[in-house]
């Protein structure tokens, strides 16, 4: 009994417990409620904010903003209509082809891959065997020729020797012929004045010796013309022997330049690149051996059409290559081509055919570096086809 009396008695003071702390957690909640609507009161109370649109330093301090931007904005429209620019440009060049004109082995190349040669310098050279003997053969055709053309001198000058002979020998026929034909006439004339004067038989004789001395002198003429003759002839012979050897000559410097394409120099001053050929590999003629890129380049830019309305030759442009941000390039415009790129295709366009659909075309426009106002490309390793950016001053 004692035992179950004190169970109940702690039960009930469990509980007791319990029931006071249930009304101690509802009553700040009452408590908290009745400050809610205590602030709620004080809110009522107190005076609205005003708006921020409701105030004027806003609207100034906005207008001022947007002034500023409209001023911004007009001053860079009036500073990016100066120029006209575009990324669709490349460093271009006339590439030199290196190839022989004459086929044979290489017995000597130039290491000078990628690396800057001078007009002139020696890149390779090819067997040259045969254009050796065909120029020791043109060679001796040349002393033949000219040989010959000795000989033609020396006919000259024994026909003219003969002429002088010839001539000298026909001066008696001729003197002879001259005084038979004075006899006569002298014969002739006493005829007609007494024709007892002179006898018949003296006539006749002086007729026949008069017609000897004219066929004599006949004969010597016609010697003196053919020693002549052979004097033209031995001056002709003297023109065709200088006109053989003239030909020999040829032959001779056809012979040198053969041998002089077997010896390959750089044609222009630049680097040398993409060579493709070893000691004693074997080329044929028109075998591209290597490559140079002149030092002399200029830029190639393709700009849109409606780009170029005030774009003229010889306005600056400011050039930054791809590979070197940090690098003002100077230019100029060189010309500008008239037409555009697609007109020169391997297969143009036929707009006339089909729906048509208007596209802005680009232009070629070649800009040169200067030198003297900018860096210099050739101290920085540009070549063709390294992107650039040209930014021309139109206005």
């Amino acid at each position: 009994m004692s035992d179950s009396s004190t169970d109940e008695e702690r039960k009930a003071s469990h509980d007791d417990a319990r029931g006071d702390e249930h009304s101690e957690a509802a009553s700040p909640s009452d408590d908290g409620g009745k400050d809610d609507g205590d602030d709620g009161e004080d809110k009522a109370d107190k005076p609205k904010k005003p708006s921020i649109f409701a105030k004027p330093l806003f609207w100034i301090i906005l207008i001022v903003v947007v002034a500023l931007l409209v001023v911004g904005g007009v001053l860079y429209w009036l500073h990016a209509r100066q120029y006209e620019t575009t990324d669709d440009a490349f460093v271009d060049a006339h590439i030199v082809r290196i190839a022989p004109q004459t086929g044979g082995t290489l017995v000597a190349v130039a290491n000078v891959d990628n690396r800057h040669v001078k007009a002139g310098s020696l890149l390779a050279v090819i067997q040259p065997t045969g254009p050796q003997a065909q120029l020791a053969e043109a060679q001796a055709n040349v002393a033949q020729a000219q040989a010959q053309a000795g000989q033609a001198h020396a006919q000259v000058t024994a026909a003219l020797a003969n002429e002088a002979q010839v001539a000298a020998q026909a001066r008696a026929p001729l003197a002879a012929a001259i005084k038979a034909r004075q006899d006569l006439q002298r014969y002739e004339t006493l005829l007609r004045l007494d024709p007892n004067a002179v006898a018949g038989q003296q006539l006749d004789a002086a007729r026949a010796t008069a017609r000897s001395a004219d066929a004599d002198a006949a004969a010597a003429r016609r010697q003196i013309d053919s020693a002549a003759a052979n004097v033209t002839v031995a001056r002709r012979q003297i023109g065709a022997a200088n006109a053989t050897v003239a030909a020999r000559r040829a032959q001779v410097q056809q012979a040198n330049v053969t041998l002089g394409n077997l010896r390959l120099k750089a044609p222009v001053d630049g680097q040398v690149v993409n060579r493709s050929v070893n000691l004693g590999s074997y080329v044929g003629p028109g075998t591209q051996l290597m490559a140079m890129i002149p030092d002399r380049l200029w830029v190639t830019a393709n700009f849109k059409e409606t780009q170029l309305t005030h774009m003229q030759i010889g306005q600056g442009v400011a050039i930054h290559v791809d590979a070197y941000p940090g690098v003002d390039f100077v230019g100029h415009v060189d010309s500008i081509q008239r037409g555009a790129g697609q007109a020169f295709a391997l297969l143009p366009p036929q707009n006339a055919t089909g729906n048509y659909v208007k596209v802005v075309q680009r232009v070629p426009v070649r800009i040169l570096f200067d030198v003297k106002n900018g860096a210099d490309p050739r101290r920085y390793a540009i070549g063709p086809g390294m992107s650039v950016v040209p930014t021309v001053k139109v206005r």
